[in-house]
C-alpha cells in the first residue's frame, strides 16, 4: 500500500503539463497504477482522471481468489429461499386483498367553527 501511495504522488508530481492542449500527461510507465507513458491523466473537459480507490480495488481483486463457494441447493441459497419463503407468502391481488375497515366518515367543514353564521347588526 505504501508503494502504491508513493507511486501515486510521483505520478502527479512528475506529469508533463501540455499547456497548448490543457492536459497533463504521464511522464513514464506506472505499471502498478495501470498507467502507461503518454496517458492523459488530467484534462479540462469531459474527462475522468484515474482514481486511487479504483486502483486499490483492482489490486485487492488480484490478491483474492475469485472462486465463490456455492452451497448445495438442498442446504440453502437464493433458490431455496425463494421456494420456501417467497412462494408461501400471501400475495395481494384485487380479489384476495384484505378488506379495509370502514373509514371514519368525514363531516364537511363547519362554517365559523361550528357556531353558524353570526348575524351582527352594525350601526
Amino acid at each position: 500500500m505504501e508503494e502504491l501511495k508513493q507511486r501515486w504522488t510521483a505520478l502527479w508530481q512528475e506529469r508533463i503539463d501540455d499547456k497548448l492542449r490543457a492536459e497533463g500527461i504521464a511522464s513514464e510507465d506506472y505499471t502498478r497504477l495501470f498507467v502507461e507513458q503518454g496517458t492523459v491523466i488530467v484534462a479540462t473537459r469531459d474527462y475522468a482522471p484515474p482514481r486511487f480507490g479504483e486502483i486499490v480495488a483492482r489490486h485487492a481483486e488480484e490478491q483474492q481468489p475469485s472462486v465463490v463457494a456455492v452451497p448445495h441447493p438442498a442446504v440453502g441459497g437464493w433458490g431455496k429461499f425463494a421456494r420456501d419463503i417467497l412462494r408461501q407468502q400471501r400475495r395481494f391481488t384485487r380479489r384476495g386483498r384484505p378488506v379495509p375497515s370502514e373509514p371514519v366518515k368525514k363531516r364537511p367543514q363547519r362554517k365559523k367553527g361550528g357556531k353558524g353564521w353570526l348575524h351582527v347588526r352594525m350601526r
